[in-house]
C-alpha cells in the first residue's frame, strides 16, 4: 500500500507556512542529471539542500541548469561552500546568505557550511546544509559547529540537512538529534535508508528541525507521484530526504 502523501505547501489561516525542504546528496552531477531534475521536480520542494554540489570548473554555470531544469534558483553555495548548496523557489523570500569553510585538516576534504535566513509570508526560517566528514573525531567537531552555526542565525526556527556520514546510533547523529528534531524519526514517512541509492542499507542522510517546527512527515519520496524507482537509481548514489514541514509565525 503506498504511503499517504505529504501535503502540498501552503500558507494556514493563522499565518503560519507549510513547506517541503527536500536534502539531496547529487554527487556533482556526474550521474543522470535528467533523472536528477525529475525526482527534484516531482518532490516540489520550496527548499533544496544540496550536497556535492559541483566546485570546479564552470560550477556556477552547471548549478543554475540543474536549478533551472527544476524551476528553482539557486540561493547560496556550491564550491563557496565546499559542497553544500542551497535552492529555492519563488516563494522565498531571501533575507540573507552566508557560506561557511570549515577548518582543514591535512589530508582530509575541505567542508563548509551554506547557509541563509528565508520568509515564507510573515514566517521567518533559517536554513542549513552540510555535508560532515568521514573522519569520526572531525565529524563530531563539525557536528557541535553546525549547532553554533545554526545559533548563530538568530532565528526562532531553523532546518538543517545533510549528509552526516553517521548512522542514527553514532555520536554524532546522536549529538544531533538531540539539539534538533530528527524528523524522519518524529514524523516517519516514505522510505528510510539513503545509501547508496541501488541498494540502500543505511541513513546517513538526514533533516533536522528545531524544536518549534511541526514536523508532518519525513522520509525518502518513494512513493512520490512522479517519483520513479529508476530515476531514483539513475539520479546519484543516495536517496533523497524529503520533509513537509508547518513553520508557526513565532
Amino acid at each position: 500500500m503506498a504511503t499517504a502523501s505529504l501535503p502540498n505547501s501552503h500558507t494556514e489561516p493563522d499565518g503560519s507556512a507549510v513547506i517541503r525542504v527536500l536534502s539531496y546528496n547529487i554527487r556533482s552531477l556526474r550521474d543522470d542529471t535528467d533523472a536528477l531534475a525529475r525526482v527534484i521536480r516531482a518532490c516540489a520542494p520550496d527548499l533544496v539542500l544540496i550536497q556535492e554540489a559541483p566546485r570546479f570548473f564552470r560550477w556556477r554555470k552547471k548549478l543554475a541548469r540543474l536549478a533551472a531544469a527544476t524551476d528553482l534558483v539557486v540561493l547560496t553555495g556550491g564550491a563557496t561552500a565546499a559542497g553544500p548548496a542551497i535552492l529555492c523557489g519563488l516563494r522565498a523570500t531571501v533575507e540573507r546568505t552566508e557560506d561557511v569553510l570549515l577548518p582543514l585538516t591535512p589530508g582530509l576534504h575541505r567542508r563548509g557550511f551554506a547557509t541563509a535566513v528565508v520568509r515564507f509570508g510573515g514566517v521567518r526560517l533559517g536554513v542549513t546544509s552540510f555535508h560532515l566528514s568521514l573522519q569520526q573525531d572531525e565529524r563530531y567537531e563539525q557536528g557541535g559547529m553546525l549547532l553554533d552555526r545554526v545559533a548563530a542565525l538568530g532565528v526562532t526556527h531553523a532546518v538543517a540537512g545533510g549528509d552526516l556520514n553517521d548512522r542514527p546510533g553514532g555520536r554524532t547523529f546522536r549529538r544531533l538529534a538531540g539539539a534538533f528534531q530528527d524528523c524522519r524519526a518524529t514524523a516517519p514517512w516514505g522510505g528510510e535508508f539513503t545509501s547508496g541509492s541501488t541498494d540502500p542499507h543505511q541513513r546517513i542522510d538526514a533533516i533536522f528541525a528545531t524544536k518549534g517546527i511541526e514536523v508532518l512527515g519525513c522520509g525518502v519520496p518513494l512513493d512520490q507521484p512522479g517519483v520513479t524507482a529508476p530515476d531514483l537509481s539513475a539520479a546519484t548514489d543516495h536517496l533523497p530526504v524529503l520533509a513537509a514541514l508547518r513553520i508557526p509565525t513565532s
